[in-house]
């Protein structure tokens, strides 16, 4: 028997969506059958996150993924995945409180990083990922370096992100804007570059990318399949 996932998602649904195809495609794609784990997926009211965030109440974030991971348990979810890099902001204080246990993203972010041979990575996200360091020092805990654009670039990295990309709104204007940005970290000595926002691969793919790129979104879910069917 496969374990059951739970997905707490919404954040933005363009990227739960990628979750959600990714383990049923992968599964298929490895076993040949459509035998994949059932899949119990929460959908937030993203707004208030947004509202939340602007105000700096963490503190009723993590309240409400809490409450939305207890009610995946109780659906019979047997771990669960924060569907979003942002989130993972207060991961700690969430899975301390409730008794899913939860997938990090980062734990098989860092694992592919290692396993390039990757030293120092450029960091595209959320205006909270890049300045912030709850995510760089979880980098740095792995003796990797990393670097991230400055305060004008997080800006209209940060707004793409909100005001198109979890709007499902893709354009070749914003793709260049991130791509002169990329080249910016690779001047700087990035090896490669994590999209270490969930949304980001929609509009970023290896194939713009001169350097290695770690598509968050969906080492995460590749991950979460394969502590899904282990046993198997």
């Amino acid at each position: 028997m496969h374990k059951k996932i739970g997905i707490i998602g919404g954040l933005s649904p363009e990227s739960t969506v990628t979750y959600y195809l990714n383990i049923t495609r992968k599964y298929i794609e490895r076993f040949g059958d459509c035998s994949y784990p059932e899949i119990v997926i929460y959908s937030v009211n993203l707004e208030n996150y947004h509202t939340w965030r602007q105000d700096n109440r963490w503190d009723l974030i993590t309240d409400d993924l809490v409450l939305i991971a207890e009610k995946l348990r109780v659906a019979g979810a047997d771990f669960g995945l924060i569907a979003t890099n942002t989130m993972h902001k207060v991961f700690k204080e969430v899975q301390s409180k409730c008794s899913l246990p939860l997938l990090h993203i980062l734990d098989p972010t860092i694992n592919a990083i290692i396993n390039a041979g990757v030293k120092k990575v450029g960091l595209l996200g959320t205006r909270f990922t890049m300045s912030e360091t709850f995510y760089r020092d979880e980098l740095a805990e792995s003796q990797l370096e990393s670097l991230v654009p400055d305060t004008e670039q997080q800006e209209i990295i940060h707004r793409i992100i909100e005001q198109e990309l979890v709007r499902g709104i893709l354009t070749n204007e914003s793709r260049q804007q991130y791509l002169v940005i990329i080249n910016d970290l690779i001047t700087k000595g990035a090896e490669a570059v994590i999209l270490g926002c969930t949304e980001i691969p929609l509009l970023i793919s290896q194939s713009d990318c001169c350097v290695p790129v770690f598509d968050t979104a969906i080492l995460h879910s590749d991950a979460a399949l394969g502590l899904a069917v282990s046993k198997r």
